[in-house]
């Protein structure tokens, strides 16, 4: 029996911790030093008390956790946890189901299988779609061009789930120049590699150019996968599908569209000629991390061909059986065995909200990255680099000396995240070094935005007058 002391004690320093968050110095306070001081230790023989140990390690931590599920992180495009989603997942631990099959947890299957028409019908995706729950958009994108992978060479009479890729016919990868890294990774551990990528010149804000898509794919032979980007990393711009796609389609290829965070724009009607045309791609793949709210460890795999995504991910053993064809076992649709029961917290999180609060979320968010463009330009010293058209914000610091805007902007990164009002990190663009802010989260009001655009020019002024 356990003993309710340490779920209790620990609920406790949770909801402490999350009464904390607005007034958190948002980064972390403590090195990895300090840390690995206050946590090495030699391993005990015979254990300690369950209690202690979880007091002990909270303590020691602290200094080391960043606020990201707080109102004035702008990292990584991070979204938080919306409460219903964390109350989710705390369930989610104590129920401690296997995902893997129906058989060993028919709840999780089945609240996978209503989140998936859920999800179908929010972002107006084929409703005979296959969806799979992942650990995020890098094992989205891993499972979608599985699905791809399976498919083209299938045309082409390969069955490469059987015979690999020894002797396959050749498989042309296409993608932006400004294609994200995740995009890389799936293609390495699918066989592809990354040297023979096609890559699609962009226009000034990382679109891929159309007419330039054309070209090379009448240059390609045999199968083709071509990979879109809706919501570049960078500027949150999307790749132009309405055009793409058909193009993409006469060749005969299957289109990816990697939307990690952008696919999330189908929510809001003042960004749907941003979207056109996304939905008659092939697969999809995103992470309701990011902007549905929910815990870590919730990607979302889309794939249009049922048969596809399932040829390519179906476990089989000597001990799984298929309860039926009308029983959904999670394993089918995903590279893992033994996996998190992911449904419950999506499940919730989609209730809690409905379709109007999760459009709202997206809607306002990118509202609050124009309005910290503007209040951030009215700096001269401050460029804004991109066209905000979503959540994005990409700034340039003016290095008042004329001297070196580069070295000046990492200084500036840097100095805002020791000041600890809110956290942005950096990036490279066009060969130049950026500030990014990502602004993501349920939690962020207009006030937030206010306050870390005002910290922010506050440290730059600072910098200069020193």
């Amino acid at each position: 029996m356990i003993d309710r002391r340490i779920l209790e004690e620990t609920m406790e320093m949770a909801i402490s911790y999350f009464n904390k968050l607005e007034s958190r110095h948002v980064g972390s306070v403590k090195s990895v030093d300090d840390l690995r001081k206050d946590l090495v230790m030699d391993l005990s023989e015979k254990g300690e008390d369950p209690l202690t140990v979880i007091k002990d390690m909270a303590t020691k931590v602290n200094g080391g956790l960043v606020a990201s599920p707080g109102p004035r992180y702008f990292g990584f495009v991070t979204g938080g946890a919306v409460p219903a989603s964390l109350a989710a997942d705390w369930l989610t631990s104590v129920w401690d189901q296997n995902g893997v099959l129906s058989v060993s947890s028919p709840a999780g299957g089945v609240v996978e299988e209503i989140v998936s028409s859920w999800i179908l019908d929010l972002l107006g995706l084929p409703e005979d779609a296959s969806i799979g729950v992942v650990t995020g958009c890098q094992m989205a994108n891993f499972t979608c061009l599985a699905a791809a992978r399976h498919e083209v060479l299938r045309r082409d009479g390969w069955d490469v789930e059987k015979s690999g890729l020894y002797g396959a016919p050749r498989v042309n990868i296409v993608a932006g120049a400004e294609a994200h890294a995740t995009l890389f990774n799936a293609l390495k551990m699918l066989g592809f590699g990354t040297e023979n990528i096609n890559y699609v010149p962009v226009d000034g804000q990382g679109r891929m150019v159309p007419s330039e898509l054309e070209k090379i794919l009448k240059s390609c032979s045999g199968p083709i996968i071509v990979s879109v980007q809706a919501g570049n990393v960078n500027t949150g711009a999307f790749d132009p599908c309405q055009e793409i796609i058909p193009i993409a389609h006469r060749a005969g290829a299957w289109v990816h569209v990697d939307g990690a965070f952008g696919l999330w724009a189908k929510l809001t009607p003042s960004l749907a000629k941003e979207v056109a045309g996304i939905e008659d791609a092939d697969s999809w793949a995103t992470d309701a991390h990011k902007w549905l709210n929910v815990p870590y460890d919730s990607g979302i795999a889309i794939v249009s061909n049922e048969a596809a995504h399932r040829a390519s991910m179906a476990l089989k053993a000597p001990y799984y059986i298929a309860a039926s064809d009308e029983i959904r076992d999670p394993s089918q649709w995903v590279p893992e065995s033994s996996r998190r029961a992911r449904g419950f917290a999506l499940y919730a999180c989609l209730r809690s909200l409905g379709r109007e609060g999760v459009g709202e979320i997206v809607e306002r968010n990118c509202r609050q990255a124009r309005l910290m463009a503007s209040l951030l330009e009215e700096d001269p010293n401050i460029e804004i680099l991109n066209e905000v058209i979503l959540n994005q914000v990409l700034v340039r610091f003016i290095d008042p000396e004329g001297i070196d805007d580069a070295s000046f902007t990492r200084l500036v990164i840097s100095l805002v995240q020791e000041e600890g009002t809110c956290w942005a990190g950096g990036s490279r663009w066009k060969d130049m070094e950026a500030m990014r802010i990502s602004v993501s989260s349920w939690a962020t009001r207009d006030e937030d935005i206010r306050i870390s655009a005002q910290a922010i020019i506050k440290v730059l002024s600072s910098l200069i007058q020193s």
